[in-house]
């Protein structure tokens, strides 16, 4: 009777173990596919699931997230037979599980195997110069042709990169010379137009300069001769002035000799005046009248006309 206890409690705790070991729990992002009896059962989702024990299994855990595989680099050759390395990357994920289990034996190497293929055919089209420049023509074909490739699987290729392109050696020496002298060049043309540069604002400058003096003498010549021209404007309204008080005076002056009524001997007296003042001056000649009462009558008849 105890052994038959014992018995059933051994298999009691077996039944347990194996139902324990039935439970599977898929977790996000994943997807798990399952066989009963040696085939396709079932994809299971994300969850709690029982296996029927002896019958089913997990054949496979398949994770849904996109995954990246960077691939070793790969020897090609260009169009003008330059030979090189070049390594990419590819980022991928899984749209159907079931195809990606029982569609093909290994698909990440059939991934880097079709991109090696691929990217040789590619590379043979270029050379090394547009091998160089069209990195991105690259990663687009190969993305297609990957993608398409790659559909029977049930994966589907996001992107495709050309991480690293190594030439030969001898190619990369030639490149950095020829870098170094298109570097040497520049430099040259930067220099050779800043010095043009500058020699053109010099010369603008002068010319501003030339421009300017220029200005300055005309317009210190302007005010010069507007200058003389008001002092000789000036001067000829003082000569004017002058003659016209002169001729003022003479006026006055005839006039108070008509005022004061003066007689014949004070007009022979002042003729008398005149012909010392005369006299006293360099003249070498001197002509007299044969009448000096004509003088006196001369000014008489002089200052008769000034008073009419």
């Amino acid at each position: 009777m105890v052994g038959l206890i014992i018995a059933l409690s051994v298999v009691g705790v077996v039944l347990i173990v194996i139902l324990i070991c039935s439970i599977k729990i898929v977790r996000q992002a994943q997807k798990v596919i399952v066989e009963r009896m040696g085939g396709y059962h079932k994809t299971w989702d994300v969850g709690i699931h029982m296996l029927i024990p002896f019958f089913d299994r997990v054949a496979y855990r398949i994770s849904m997230k996109e995954q990246i595989k960077d691939f070793a680099p790969q020897d090609v050759i260009t169009k003008d037979n330059v030979t090189m390395k070049i390594d990419t990357v590819v980022f991928y994920i899984v749209t159907d599980p079931k195809l990606y289990s029982y569609g093909i034996e290994n698909p990440v190497l059939a991934i880097e195997n079709l991109s090696a293929t691929t990217l040789r055919n590619i590379i043979g089209e270029l050379d090394l110069d547009e091998t160089l420049t069209s990195r991105d023509v690259i990663n687009t074909k190969m993305r297609n042709i990957l993608d398409e490739a790659t559909d029977p699987w049930g994966i589907k290729v996001n992107r495709v990169e050309v991480k690293n392109i190594l030439p030969p050696k001898d190619i990369r020496e030639a490149m950095e010379r020829q870098m170094r002298a298109e570097r040497e060049k520049r430099e040259k043309i930067l220099i050779a137009e800043g010095e043009k540069q500058s020699a053109i604002l010099e010369a603008e400058g002068r010319k501003a300069s030339m421009i300017l003096n220029a200005e300055a003498d005309k317009e210190a010549a302007i005010k010069k001769a507007e200058g003389e021209s008001e002092a000789l404007v000036k001067l000829k309204n003082a000569e004017a002035e002058g003659m016209l008080r002169v001729r003022q005076a003479e006026a006055d002056g005839l006039k108070l000799i008509k005022d004061a009524k003066a007689d014949e001997a004070v007009l022979k007296l002042r003729s008398y005046e005149a012909l010392v003042k005369l006299g006293e001056g360099q003249a070498t000649k001197i002509i007299v009248p044969s009448d000096i009462q004509n003088l006196a009558g001369t000014i008489t008849a002089l200052s008769e006309v000034v008073k009419k």
